[in-house]
């Protein structure tokens, strides 16, 4: 199956997870001073290890379920990283090694290991997971005083989505 301008349904897939990541990426990089500590209530992971805990599972399930692709797994789970830029170049090492994984399990035809039926649904859990710990995100700032504005954040996150133009 293609889209009306000629992209096979793999690559429309494949590009939704990119952006995916771009927008985790962009949220990191639009933080305010002290975001990455910001946390809902004491106990609650902070935006630091949500980030981190992002890119373990990513790789955790990678290796589980592809384990040919598996790359080195960080020593923590929740790791609380206080420089963006690692995180960043963390989040896209596990991006990369999860759009690889998958498109190559797709063109095999190869079965998921342990987890998933379908190597798609590995991607949409991904996806859902990361939505979810966005939203987490998000709302830890708030709690603490450090909202982002609407405007700015949506054309990083939402606009991603929505742009035609590939999420340029």
């Amino acid at each position: 199956m293609t889209s009306a301008n000629g992209d096979s349904l793999l690559g429309i897939v494949l590009d939704s997870w990119d952006r995916n990541n771009r927008i985790l990426v962009n949220l990191l990089r639009a933080l305010p001073q002290g975001g990455l500590d910001a946390r809902v209530m004491a106990g609650s992971p902070s935006v630091a290890e949500m980030f981190t805990h992002i890119h373990y599972v990513r790789l955790v399930f990678l290796s589980e379920d592809a384990p040919e692709f598996a790359t080195e797994l960080p020593s923590r789970e929740w790791a609380n990283e206080g420089n963006p830029d690692r995180i960043a170049e963390e989040l896209d090492r596990s991006a990369k090694a999860v759009r690889d994984a998958v498109e190559v399990c797709i063109q095999r035809g190869q079965e998921m290991k342990l987890h998933y039926d379908h190597p798609l649904l590995y991607l949409q859990h991904m996806i859902w997971h990361e939505g979810y710990h966005h939203g987490q995100m998000k709302l830890a700032l708030k709690m603490t005083g450090r909202p982002l504005d609407d405007q700015k954040i949506g054309r990083l996150t939402w606009g991603i989505w929505m742009d035609k133009a590939r999420g340029a």
